[in-house]
């Protein structure tokens, strides 16, 4: 039989060790809801480009594809976009490779292309002009401000010259922006991250092991809780209630 001043004294210094935990995730999921009504919704990831003059077309896409080198081994997609005002046909080769980029006007090949791509894109979503926008990085991993639940890589960074510091994330696999931010998004977004997910412990495996524990420590907080109302619940003995060992007379 659980003695009930020893649960009670457990159940409160567990209680008393991870009430911080508990505050933290607590007040982490107000924040959430508050970022709810803050922040948009996440942009749509669709494409969104001016429409496509076909009078303009003269290659085919195997024509298209004849221009590229052999050791691009083949297509898996080949779509059909405007880009600066041309008609592109935009080749994803059939392995691992950044997507090619053939002017289906003229048959020209251009490997600069798909960051033009990315900051028409982006340009288009803030309601800019690409030259409005400046590319500030490309990203082949998650970092602290790109992290892994926007799952698109690669994506360029475009930022824009503003008060608040907009700036988006692109990719041209699916043709949209994956992430929209600022100063103030980002501030809210790290103390979110780092009250929640305790983004704040650089090392993944240590911040899960963190994590585990005080999840672990709030659910014996809660299972002592539950037992020790049970044990000290008061007993009916002929009809009458009669308060437990642990509970004073009164």
């Amino acid at each position: 039989m659980i003695n009930p001043a020893t649960l009670r004294k457990l159940h409160r210094w567990i209680g008393l060790a991870f009430s911080v935990s508990a505050l933290i995730a607590s007040f982490s999921g107000i924040l959430h809801n508050v970022m709810t009504w803050t922040q948009s919704a996440p942009p749509p990831a669709a494409p969104s480009g001016p429409a496509l003059d076909f009078a303009a077309v003269k290659l085919t896409p195997s024509e298209a594809l004849s221009k590229l080198p052999p050791s691009t081994n083949g297509s898996r997609a080949v779509n059909l976009r405007t880009i600066g005002g041309r008609p592109w046909f935009v080749i994803r080769p059939a392995g691992h490779g950044s997507a090619q980029y053939v002017s289906a006007d003229t048959g020209e090949t251009d490997p600069k292309r798909d960051a033009v791509f990315a900051a028409e894109i982006a340009a288009r979503f803030l309601h800019a002009e690409p030259a409005d926008v400046r590319q500030s990085d490309f990203l082949t991993q998650f970092n602290r401000e790109y992290i892994n639940i926007f799952r698109i890589l690669p994506v360029y960074r475009f930022d824009r010259s503003d008060s608040i510091k907009t700036r988006v994330y692109v990719s041209t696999m699916t043709e949209s922006v994956t992430r929209h931010t600022d100063n103030y998004r980002q501030f809210e977004a790290n103390i979110f991250g780092s009250l929640h997910k305790l983004n704040f412990i650089p090392n993944k495996t240590a911040r899960d092991a963190v994590l585990t524990l005080t999840t672990f420590g709030i659910f014996c907080v809660s299972l002592a809780g539950i037992v020790l109302f049970f044990v000290t619940s008061p007993r009916r003995t002929g009809g009458k209630l009669e308060p437990s060992n642990s509970e004073p007379v009164l």
